[in-house]
């Protein structure tokens, strides 16, 4: 192409050298490609961006975060360009899974890393033994002090975010920590509890939208709840309304647990909750947290 068709009306200019047609709808996959083409080709997709792109809708889609080796400089429109010493762990697209969580770790909420966190384990694009070697070795990167001292509170088994929200809602109130993902009974038609509280028969179950609109999954739905009732379980449908009022949730699924017979503290919302919604503690980590003994199926499980 000529520079004049360049200056027509059909391209649009995205980055220094990085242009589109302007019919075609960007999608963030897109935009994540012409950040990609306007650095140098040694430079990896990382952090946050990189969680997304491997599939997780999380967080915000701006900036584009990107690292590189060396001194570079380069100022791009909705472009953060990391500059490190070492690249981590990466492929010819971006950085590995733990290192996107160490990266991540600098600035984000505990309960995003948590949610974030989670969703890397249960699809196998990190594992519990390999996000804290990497963090432990690389203590000096940005994020790894953080990502250690999170990875005691990750759970692989969880689902979807709603699950690793609730789950952590219970635990930084002071409530027992729930199983996750777990078959509540022996019997082999027993249903799986999203989050179940065994010595309490207490099961927190979150309906995300396609509990509500898949006819297959209401149907499922009715027989789930209904196998529950008749053996005198309790359960708590958390809904994504909920979801944005964590105390009360907390403090309806106590009031559940003292009817079953717990005896335990009461919820408590002190520093302990506020540090859910804040950053990680801003202190070294001077041991190697013991990540959970659940280990991901065979075929799932990263290399």
């Amino acid at each position: 192409m000529t520079s004049r068709q360049f200056q027509g009306r059909e391209l649009r200019r995205l980055h220094s050298g990085v242009w589109v047609w302007t019919g075609h709808e960007m999608t963030h996959g897109d935009a994540i490609e012409a950040a990609r083409l306007a650095v140098p080709e040694r430079a990896r997709v990382s952090h946050l961006t990189r969680v997304q792109q491997l599939g997780l809708d999380h967080g915000p889609l701006d900036p584009i975060h990107l690292s590189i080796v060396g001194d570079h400089h380069l100022d791009l429109d909705g472009v953060f360009l990391h500059r490190t010493e070492i690249m981590p762990p990466c492929d010819p697209v971006g950085v590995s899974g733990s290192a996107a969580f160490i990266g991540y770790a600098a600035t984000a909420r505990v309960i995003d890393l948590v949610v974030v966190g989670d969703w890397l384990l249960h699809r196998g694009h990190m594992s519990p033994a390999g996000l804290v070697e990497l963090a432990w070795r690389d203590r000096w990167r940005p994020g790894a002090q953080e990502a250690l001292w999170v990875a005691r509170y990750l759970d692989g088994a969880a689902r979807s975010p709603g699950e690793s929200e609730t789950r952590v809602f219970l635990q930084f109130a002071g409530l027992p920590r729930p199983e996750v993902n777990v078959r509540i009974a022996d019997d082999p038609h027993a249903p799986t509890s999203d989050l179940w509280l065994p010595e309490w028969a207490l099961a927190l179950e979150y309906e995300g939208s396609q509990h509500f609109v898949d006819p297959e999954q209401v149907r499922r739905d009715i027989g789930r709840y209904a196998w529950m009732r008749s053996r005198d379980i309790e359960y708590l449908q958390v809904t994504a309304a909920m979801r944005a009022r964590p105390r009360a949730v907390v403090l309806t699924a106590h009031a559940l647990l003292v009817e079953r017979g717990y005896r335990g503290r009461a919820p408590e919302f002190g520093p302990t909750w506020d540090l859910l919604f804040g950053r990680c503690p801003q202190k070294e980590v001077s041991w190697q947290p013991q990540p959970s003994a659940r280990r991901l199926p065979a075929h799932r499980r990263p290399a």
